[in-house]
Formats: structure tokens, sequence, C-alpha cells
């Protein structure tokens, strides 16, 4: 399908939020540093009230994990099922505040806790730590749910691009350590390291998403592991059956659309409830900006409603048991 005009006018407007400053040269390569500066240009700065927005730490094995919670609903209607939300940027790139607009939305329609992780980055924490701090997070708020307000056994890990692959990777740790989790919400996860797909190839360059950038933060953020370690790629891990259901969203022009689809398929494949929803005439990011994209908004509220229903089915139940 062609390009939605919603998306013709994202990426020229991305064009000239990413645009060079003055007196860099154009064809330079930008620093982590700089690039880390300028992305919260791309999100939104509106953020929605709630009852209550902390940031709490959990123990991790590379120290404390810096977490923001965010609970929709006054203390007095007791525990709320949760979503561990993981933020994508390359695994470089990102933090709790670029999704914090989005993560105050997601509690508030889903009604439900968030726990959005803000985990160790690259270069200066290559793999595992990033997964190794979103375990940490998911594995607690499974174990201890008291601690966060948290329905007993109502726990779902949720993530985009990057931050999907972390998720997926996070319900495979959840089934090999035996903890159920309730969902996993894939939006346009990495799940491979090949980077040899159609869609790698043919959205590779001018739709947002650069094949040759994530190339070089994959690189960094991989360091010298093992590319089939299905911690880093999930898509390589011999074995899906048994992880939690699932939600994938693709769009139609991004590099990681094939990837990740192929995943949603092997997911299939192995027994486990999957749906998967491609947007067509989008772009990677266009989940994240409902307010630029309609298919962002549909998207958000398709997830949700995924959400929403996993939890419903956990509350049948643990009513029946």
């Amino acid at each position: 399908m062609p390009l939605h005009p919603q998306t013709v006018s994202f990426l020229e407007l991305l064009g000239s939020w990413t645009a060079a400053p003055p007196g860099r040269d154009p064809a330079a390569e930008p620093a982590i540093a700089e690039m880390r500066e300028r992305i919260g240009a791309v999100f939104p700065v509106v953020r929605r009230q709630l009852p209550r927005v902390r940031d709490i730490e959990v123990p991790g094995p590379g120290g404390p994990v810096p977490v923001r919670l965010y609970r929709p609903l006054p203390p007095e209607r007791g525990p709320l099922p949760a979503v561990v939300y993981l933020h994508g940027g390359g695994w470089v790139l990102g933090g709790v505040d670029n999704v914090d607009a989005f993560c105050r939305d997601l509690a508030a329609a889903a009604e439900c806790v968030v726990l959005s992780v803000d985990y160790r980055l690259a270069p200066e924490h290559p793999f595992p730590a990033a997964v190794d701090d979103a375990w940490a997070v998911v594995s607690s708020a499974a174990r201890e749910p008291g601690r966060y307000g948290v329905r007993h056994g109502a726990v779902a890990v949720a993530g985009d691009s990057a931050g999907g692959n972390l998720a997926a990777a996070c319900a495979l740790l959840a089934r090999d350590a035996g903890v159920r989790l309730a969902h996993q919400l894939l939006v346009y996860p990495v799940t491979d390291t090949a980077m040899d797909t159609p869609s790698w190839r043919e959205f590779g360059t001018g739709y947002g998403l650069d094949a040759g950038s994530l190339a070089r933060f994959m690189e960094l953020y991989r360091g010298g592991a093992d590319p089939s370690d299905p911690r880093l790629a999930p898509l390589r891990s011999p074995d899906l059956a048994g992880a939690a259901p699932a939600t994938v969203i693709t769009a139609e022009c991004d590099i990681l659309r094939d990837e990740a689809e192929e995943y949603a398929r092997r997911l299939a494949a192995a027994g486990v409830p999957v749906e998967l929803r491609r947007y067509d005439g989008v772009v990677h990011s266009f989940f994240l900006l409902p307010e630029i994209f309609d298919a962002g908004a549909e998207a958000v509220e398709f997830a949700v409603r995924r959400l929403r229903a996993a939890f419903d089915d956990h509350s049948r139940q643990g009513s029946a048991a």
C-alpha cells in the first residue's frame, strides 16, 4: 500500500527534528550523547494526571533498577493488574521520560498499574544488562505483587521496538522460571540479529527507522555475545511453547516487520495463543504517536482491549479456582 498521508507528514517532520545542528557536517555520525539529548523532541509532552505516579527502585543484578510506577485508581480500589513496560530506543536511547505520556494513558485505559523500567543502556552497559534489569522488574512484580499494589498473577509484559525485544525475552525467561505471565504485548519488536529480511532491505532508508542506525545500535548492545542467544534473539529460541499469550503489532513500512511477524507465526506454531495485527501505510513509532497517526490510536485501543481481556481471563480463572 502507498504511504498514508499522515506518514508522509510525519517523515517530513522527523527530518526537521533530526537534521544536523548548525555547524555540524550533515554526513557526520551524531554522538550517542547528542542523540539521547535530541530524541525527547519526537515524543509528546502533554501528561495525563493520575492519582499516583512515583519513582521507585527494584533490586537488580547490576544494582537498583529505576522504575516509574503509575496507578490510575486510588488505593482503596485494591490491587490492580499490572503491565511492566519496556521502552524502545535500540537499547541505546530513550528512557522512562520518553514514554511517560504513553504509560499514563495506558494505565488509565487498561485500569492497571504500569511499571516503566529505566533499564541500563548500551554502550556503557552492553547485553545482557538491559534484559537482566527488565527481568528483575518482571520477576519482582510477579513474585512480590503486594509491593506494587498488584493483583497476584495478573502481570503482563509489554514493550516497543528494542523494548519489545526485552519483553519477548522476559516472557521466555518467565516460562523457564515457572512464572506465569498474563500476557506479552510486543509492538514492532526486534526478534532476531540477522538483519536480512525483505523488510530490512525494502525499508532500510527513508522510513524513519534507519537500518544502518539500528545495526550500529545492535552492535553496541550485543558486544561479543552469541547472536543466537534467545535473550538477545527470541526468534532463535529452539522452543517457544509455554510462553505467555501474545499480541504482536507491526507497521507495514518498517524494517522490523518481517521478523516480528515471523515471531508471531512461531509462537502460534508452538501452541501459544497469539494475535498478530499489521497496520498498513505506516512506519515505526506510529504506535507511540496517536496524536499524529490515526492508526496509532487504533493500535493502542486494540492493545488495551487485548490486555484487559487477558486480565479478565485471569480473574475468571482465579474465581473458578
